[in-house]
């Protein structure tokens, strides 16, 4: 106790002394943990077109809505959900590409799927809570760790740590009885310790931090779709110690989801009369009766596990070591009527001399994963040369099976015997070195090279691939005067085909010359932006329009392709009350020479529109600031037709549609118990448009559609303490 006493009364002291000092040294820690996500990161200095989302811009409309959704208003973002409310399986397309394409860090940490390529939101719900901003490059981009960016790259930083303790309990609800609730806390950097040689004579002060912080979450929401429910938990932990010069961070985070499928959308008659049908789970009992299996179901959990280090060397170098593991497990459940026997490894049975060669069955099919990752950079900067080089590497393992679980004829079946057992692995190796210099101050040159290996193999599919890419970049910026800047780039990129392509077929790796020129204006209270983008590919892998029986999108390669477009945004304040920050994307995407093959023979049809890419992509907010703390926003999406396969028919097509949504967010500060108290309101497609953003083109005409919610809401309310 005494000992403690003097520990006490000394820290006391110094951090009076030293007050002005630990104000300085925040502010070096701040940037320190910002040099987490510096690899995979730019600035405005660089020539890349980007975006970027703040907490404080996330906080307005972050109701329990997955983040594809809360980006939405992202110049040419195309956001979709399954069960049609924005929670449970949603995605987004940048650009014609979907989350295949769009690679995806967490604090630098790759969080594509390494097989699928995708990212699956539903497995980190309520992460947009523990996110303190998101940049999304579109494009190319600049050299990220896993695997190619085609259309975009979104980069996260998780939650840095806080100087004061604070905690928050908030808790909202709204349509389709969808509620959320979450706690979180942090700590504060705790008490500085001073180490002190009283038998040298002489005191050394070793400025020290931790910080602990944390969030648990529970989201559940029946679905504007029958029956597409989703019951989500999520939790995120964070153990900080940070320095002047070193920033050690470990973080868990991850998440459990038990969605009702919804991923086979509805015909053209249902769509007309009951827009909210889903046919999962359906099936006809013994006697006629229409039914639908209670348990027709995806349950997956995924737990992230990362440690992280930053070392400021001097004011000239830093380094960064990240390491990661996932583990993924869980499956999802079906009734599946009918099914061959053979199909299972079983064989045909005999029931009163009559031969039985099918049989009603439920069906699991399992995936266990484990994902190793270990980023490292180092960070030279003056005010001349800004140089970052690193590597990347990554190990997956995914094991793949299916049990039979129940059997209305069993046949020679055992309890939890596999009808297909599978293992997959993939190694992913890269190493990268990007440099800014600025020549003058006016002219500023950057160049990226980056080498990727990647080996994928799989006993299933009878595939073992290895894969060497070199990804080069090159640009200029050149700032004409304090106001305006203009910048130029040239980005190669390559990606190996996923697991869905190597299943449907023998895929070729894509490639990708992409040419950025834009332009960026700030004065006062206006900024623009304005870039064109040539995307030229070859053996682009495109969306046929068709789903596998995963529900995943089909792909094939198309020869050679190209993406042609503008893109405009802007955030203009028209005085103290009123801005608006209005964006639009007009493009060309075309197939080069297409050639469909049908029954018949071949077909060239010339150039063709890519799929899933519409040609008009507009998004706008009038924020409105009446008073202090509060805001109110009506912001708007409009999103032109797309095909829905690669050959131009113009009966599978989603027509345009135009959607509202209005937000209000007001926050009461108060003196007492709690800092303040949040109030947060969304109205979703304020004018009920019926409208699809999504839809499936198996051929033949059956085209399969996932409607929208027509207007709905959210509540909330933060008790920020």
């Amino acid at each position: 106790m005494k000992n403690l006493f003097v520990y006490l009364c000394i820290s006391a002291f110094f951090s009076s002394v030293f007050s002005q000092e630990k104000v300085n040294d925040t502010l070096e820690i701040q940037n320190l943990e910002e040099v987490l996500v510096n690899a995979v990161r730019v600035t405005k200095d660089v020539p890349v077109t980007y975006s970027n989302i703040s907490k404080k811009e996330i906080e307005k409309r972050n109701l329990g809505q997955d983040i594809p959704i809360l980006l939405n208003y992202l110049p040419n973002v195309v956001s979709t959900s399954d069960a049609g409310a924005g929670v449970g399986y949603t995605g987004m397309r940048v650009r014609g590409t979907d989350s295949r394409g769009l690679n995806v860090t967490i604090n630098g940490i790759s969080y594509n799927d390494a097989e699928s390529q995708g990212t699956f939101w539903v497995n980190l719900p309520d992460f947009s809570s523990s996110v303190e901003n998101i940049q999304l490059q579109r494009g190319v981009g600049t050299s990220t760790n896993g695997s190619g960016a085609f259309g975009a790259s979104l980069n996260i930083l998780t939650d840095v740590t806080q100087d004061i303790a604070s905690a928050e309990i908030a808790n909202s609800f709204g349509s389709f009885g969808t509620r959320k609730h979450n706690v979180k806390f942090t700590t504060g950097k705790l008490n500085e310790s001073f180490e002190i040689d009283i038998a040298g004579g002489s005191g050394t002060l070793v400025n020290e931090s931790f910080e602990f912080s944390g969030r648990l979450s529970k989201i559940k929401s029946d679905g504007y779709v029958d029956r597409a429910s989703s019951d989500l938990d999520s939790y995120f932990l964070q153990a900080a110690y940070v320095t002047k010069k070193t920033s050690i961070k470990a973080l868990a985070f991850g998440g459990h989801e038990v969605t009702y499928q919804s991923w086979y959308g509805i015909d053209i008659d249902k769509l007309k009369k009951d827009r909210t049908y889903n046919y999962a789970g359906e099936y006809v009992d013994f006697n006629g009766v229409t039914q639908y299996y209670d348990k027709e179901e995806d349950n997956y959990k995924q737990d992230h596990y990362q440690l992280h280090w930053t070392q400021k060397i001097n004011k000239n170098w830093s380094t960064t070591i990240g390491t990661n593991y996932t583990w993924g497990r869980g499956y999802y459940e079906q009734y599946k009527p009918g099914e061959n026997f053979v199909d299972y490894g079983l064989s045909d049975i005999s029931i009163d001399n009559t031969l039985i060669t099918s049989t009603d069955l439920i069906r699991r099919r399992w995936l266990d994963n484990d994902y190793f990752v270990l980023n490292a950079n180092a960070n030279y900067k003056n005010s001349k040369i800004d140089i970052i080089f690193g590597g990347s590497g990554s190990y997956y393992e995914g094991i793949h099976f299916g049990e039979v679980i129940w059997a209305r004829n069993a046949s020679d079946s055992e309890i939890r015997d596999r009808y297909y057992d599978n293992i997959s692995y993939k190694g992913d190796v890269s190493f990268f070195a990007k440099a800014n210099i600025k020549v003058n101050n006016k002219l500023l040159v950057y160049g990226d090279l980056q080498l990727r290996s990647i080996n994928y193999s799989s006993r299933f599919l009878d595939v073992d691939d290895s894969f060497t890419f070199f990804n080069p970049k090159f640009g200029l910026t050149y700032k004409f005067d304090e106001l305006n800047s203009l910048y130029a780039s040239y980005a190669r990129a390559n990606r190996e085909p996923n697991r869905g392509d190597y299943e449907n077929g023998n895929p070729e790796p894509e490639s990708l010359d992409d040419f950025e020129l834009g332009w960026r204006f700030a004065k006062n209270n206006t900024l623009v932006n304005a870039n064109v983008y040539y995307m030229g590919y070859k053996n682009q892998l495109v969306n046929t329009g068709a789903l596998d029986d995963v529900g995943a999108p089909i792909r094939a390669n198309s020869g050679e392709s190209f993406r042609l477009g503008i893109e405009i945004d802007a955030n203009v304040k028209l005085s103290e009350k009123f801005s608006i920050t209005p964006n639009a994307s007009f493009s060309v995407n075309k197939n080069k020479d297409f050639i469909n093959t049908t029954a018949t023979g071949l077909d060239e049809l010339g150039d063709t529109d890519i799929s899933y890419s519409p040609s008009v992509v507009f998004g706008n907010a009038i924020i409105f600031t009446p008073i202090q703390n509060l805001q109110v926003s009506f912001l708007s999406k409009f999103v032109g037709k797309q095909y829905l396969n690669n050959i131009e028919d113009e009966s599978s097509q989603l027509p345009d549609y135009f959607v509202n949504d209005f937000n209000a967010f007001y926050e009461i500060k108060t003196k007492k118990l709690l800092k303040s108290i949040v109030f947060i309101g969304l109205i979703n497609n304020v004018f009920g448009k019926k409208y699809v953003s999504n839809a499936a083109d198996y051929g033949g005409g059956y085209i399969y559609y996932y409607p929208q919610a027509t207007t709905n809401f959210l509540l909330g309310t933060t008790l920020k303490f």
